[in-house]
């Protein structure tokens, strides 16, 4: 039997996490969020038990309990993650939904939110505390960087490199071969048919850069 789980953060991707370590029959012990207001409220019959730098909590991890963060703001989710790293050292566990099909050579990290249908090929590999969206396509030998954002439905193609912390907008393609720089951004829908360099916005079809 797995270790019950307790998820840092109670808005956006939470509630699905939660939903997919239900699909696995792993307990969520509770939600730990700053936002005083939720505190004692309740996402499907689920505490938000109080706030995630809380003592009383954080020794739970690692002990009694998995962690798993759900925050998408990449600099709070870097935050939460060493905060773990440092005061309990413990990686945040993977939240894999039931429906999703991962390679038997693909490669994967610590600490990813992988919903449901997506599809991850074979020799890909994917970092740590990446986001991957519902029915997003990782095609085969495509490598991913930790703090990697897919949005729903996009298919990242064979041999594409994706460097930490860039985020790819809903339904965007990238062609094969294609590398997506550190920290850049890709517009939702757009079909990107070049490099990419750090830190660089682009959106369409073809995707150009953002001034």
């Amino acid at each position: 039997m797995e270790k019950p789980v307790i998820i840092f953060g109670a808005k956006g991707i939470a509630h699905p996490a939660l939903e997919i370590f239900n699909s696995n029959n792993v307990v969520v012990f509770g939600f730990l969020d700053e936002d005083e207001k939720i505190h004692g409220t309740e996402i499907n019959t689920v505490s938000v038990l109080g706030n995630p730098e809380d003592d009383g909590f954080l020794k739970l991890i690692g002990q009694k309990t998995e962690a798993f963060v759900a925050e998408e703001n990449p600099k709070y989710r870097k935050f939460l993650v060493e905060l773990l790293n440092e005061r309990r050292k413990v990686q945040p566990v993977n939240a894999i939904h039931q429906r999703s099909y991962i390679s038997t050579d693909a490669t994967i990290g610590h600490g990813n939110f992988i919903n449901a249908n997506v599809n991850i090929g074979a020799g890909a590999k994917v970092g740590s505390h990446c986001i991957i969206n519902s029915a997003a396509v990782i095609e085969h030998n495509a490598s991913l960087g930790d703090f990697v954002q897919i949005g729903a439905g996009s298919v990242i193609n064979s041999e594409v490199t994706i460097e930490e912390g860039a985020f790819i907008g809903s339904g965007a393609t990238i062609v094969a071969g294609v590398t997506i720089g550190k920290n850049s951004r890709i517009g939702a829908g757009s079909v990107v048919i070049s490099t990419v360099g750090a830190n660089e916005t682009v959106f369409g079809n073809p995707a150009a850069k953002v001034k």
